[in-house]
């Protein structure tokens, strides 16, 4: 039976935190362990995991607030040797066979990194369907660098994702799943994408990272970011290039050092008019084309 690290950060979870764990201890066909770091909660969080741990569930560890993306990654620095690892937020509900059904994707997969990772169902505070955003990622390297469609919460990889992983920590990290998604991109990883939702997502006024479906709430965030000056695409290519630009397929390394300086003539027309950057969002393609022309990328 294949062994899996599942890694959750809470922070103040106290409402749906059981329900969560309950999920997890239910899955079937795996041998799953859970590591949780509390990102200062102020409720009664930890009180529920020491009483997990008292009962032999879990294990856990109390960090400074420093928000979900780098307490996630310091989950993923102080984890012990896993075979598998996977990435489970506070407050869904998982599926009894999530973590068999990611493995099984794998197959004879084993001697290169590897990265899974899925659809969501969206539900509501009591877990009723909600309409859920679909995608249909191409799965290259150009797309990840202009979209970031990732769910963590729907996350499985395997050690030697983690190895390469481990070598680099940036600077610049918006979100945890963003940034090991392009880093398994660009490396060349074997990536798979389940359209198969094994994830109950629930939304509520408290979620750290939520997704709404609604076009409207999308693009005032792309607006917003624009006003705010916030170059994420081209801040995520410079740290991939700072880490990894030896290791890159050499293709991924040209596209990059392309992104990073966009903003040179020759570069700008390049991405604008090319197909490098395509995605499976038309939208976000334009977009993402109108950034770059506005030196906004």
């Amino acid at each position: 039976m294949k062994k899996v690290l599942v890694l959750m950060s809470t922070y103040n979870g106290q409402m749906y935190l059981k329900e969560q764990l309950v999920s997890i201890y239910a899955q079937k066909g795996v041998d799953c362990t859970l590591l949780v770091r509390d990102d200062g909660s102020s409720d009664c969080t930890k009180q529920i995991l020491a009483e997990e741990e008292k009962n032999g569930n879990l294990r856990w560890y109390e960090g400074r607030n420093v928000g979900p993306a780098r307490s996630f990654w310091d989950l993923l620095l102080n984890a012990p040797k896993c075979e598998w690892y996977a990435f489970s937020d506070q407050d869904d509900v998982w599926h009894e066979d999530k973590l068999k059904a990611a493995l099984e994707q794998f197959g004879n997969c084993v001697d290169r990194p590897a990265l899974y990772f899925g659809q969501t169902q969206l539900v509501d505070e009591n877990l009723c369907p909600m309409d859920s955003v679909k995608i249909h990622p191409l799965l290259t390297y150009g797309e990840a660098l202009m979209y970031q469609f990732v769910g963590g919460c729907t996350m499985v990889f395997n050690d030697k994702l983690r190895n390469e992983l481990l070598k680099y920590t940036p600077r610049y990290m918006r979100m945890h799943d963003v940034w090991i998604y392009d880093v398994a991109m660009a490396l060349g990883a074997w990536v798979c994408f389940d359209d198969k939702p094994y994830i109950l997502y629930r939304q509520h006024s408290r979620n750290a990272v939520g997704q709404v479906n609604s076009s409207l709430f999308r693009w005032r965030e792309r607006i917003g970011r624009l006003r705010k000056n916030e170059r994420i695409r081209s801040s995520i290519a410079r740290e991939l290039w700072n880490g990894y630009a030896e290791l890159m397929v050499e293709e991924h390394k040209e596209l990059t050092f392309k992104v990073i300086n966009y903003k040179k003539c020759f570069n700008k027309v390049s991405l604008i008019c090319g197909h490098e950057l395509d995605c499976a969002n038309h939208f976000v393609s334009i977009f993402g084309r109108l950034s770059i022309l506005f030196n906004l990328f």
